[in-house]
């Protein structure tokens, strides 16, 4: 990392017919919506990723429609995480990193890995999972070269710069909050993520990494409502803690203090029904001080 902490404020994917005439101009091509909505924003989560393998050309796509600073978090395969539950993935992660990420370049931001609500907290098979994670993009690189025939075009293993990848878990069972599973993800280096989810799943609020990556899914209902001016201010309030250093003790945490050090903050919405999501994102970015300039 070049020293500098930052605040990036996105939304979850950007292909949603509801977003058009509403956040999208109705007279904006289809294949032109993520070039404008990185004019809007500074960064995005591609979720594609998670549904299944991708092909290089289109990170690629993705990738020169976006200016120079924008940065792409990419949601884990959910061949991993939901159907092989973290175990004997060896050749799905090659897969996956395999099928085009590393292709992203230098816009390629944070990996987020979503357990599924059934999954428990599991030390044994959580560290296996956390050992077999690629902390740079040439260690990506090398594990990607043991893929297998499933991709759906030419494997892409090649960098241009060695830079770091850092991870997220997003858990869905409630039996991860301990500190235990606090401790655990300190020691592995991997960011607790923090979810708002209208309180479908657990909201943890622990920091364990030298970032913090924040999914709102909505705040009184999942996915369909959007944040009030107040709540924003409260979420703001929260990043910027986190940011410079500390962050809000209570009810969300379940470990003990973290060490006090400047973080990188990346936050995405997930409420994308009837556009609250970039509505609320540029909100937000804007109470930040964190939208493009």
């Amino acid at each position: 990392m070049n020293g500098v902490t930052e605040i990036r404020v996105g939304t979850s994917g950007w292909v949603y017919d509801s977003w058009r005439g509403t956040f999208y101009p109705d007279d904006l091509p289809r294949k032109r919506e993520l070039e404008y909505l990185s004019r809007q924003l500074r960064t995005a989560e591609l979720n594609g990723s998670f549904y299944s393998l991708q092909r290089p050309d289109r990170y690629r796509g993705w990738r020169d429609a976006v200016p120079d600073d924008f940065v792409f978090a990419v949601k884990g395969s959910r061949f991993i995480t939901h159907m092989k539950q973290l175990r004997n993935i060896e050749t799905p992660l090659a897969n996956f990193l395999a099928s085009g990420v590393l292709a992203l370049g230098p816009t390629l931001g944070p990996m987020l890995w979503q357990l599924p609500p059934r999954m428990t907290f599991d030390v044994d098979r959580l560290t296996g999972f956390f050992a077999s994670l690629p902390r740079s993009t040439a260690e990506a690189a090398e594990l990607a070269r043991g893929h297998d025939d499933k991709l759906k075009a030419e494997p892409f293993t090649e960098v241009d710069v060695d830079r770091p990848i850092r991870h997220a878990l997003e858990v869905r069972h409630p039996s991860f909050a301990t500190a235990e599973c606090v401790e655990l993800l300190r020691e592995h280096d991997i960011a607790l993520c923090v979810a708002d989810s209208a309180g479908e799943w657990p909201h943890l609020e622990d920091v364990t990494s030298d970032f913090v990556y924040v999914r709102l899914h909505g705040d009184v209902e999942l996915y369909t409502s959007g944040y009030s001016d107040t709540v924003l201010r409260e979420w703001a309030n929260k990043i910027r803690q986190w940011r410079d250093g500390g962050g809000p003790r209570g009810e969300h945490t379940v470990g003990p203090p973290a060490p006090r050090r400047r973080r990188d903050v990346y936050v995405y919405f997930d409420n994308d029904v009837e556009a609250y999501a970039p509505r609320d994102a540029m909100a937000l970015a804007d109470l930040l001080d964190a939208s493009p300039r």
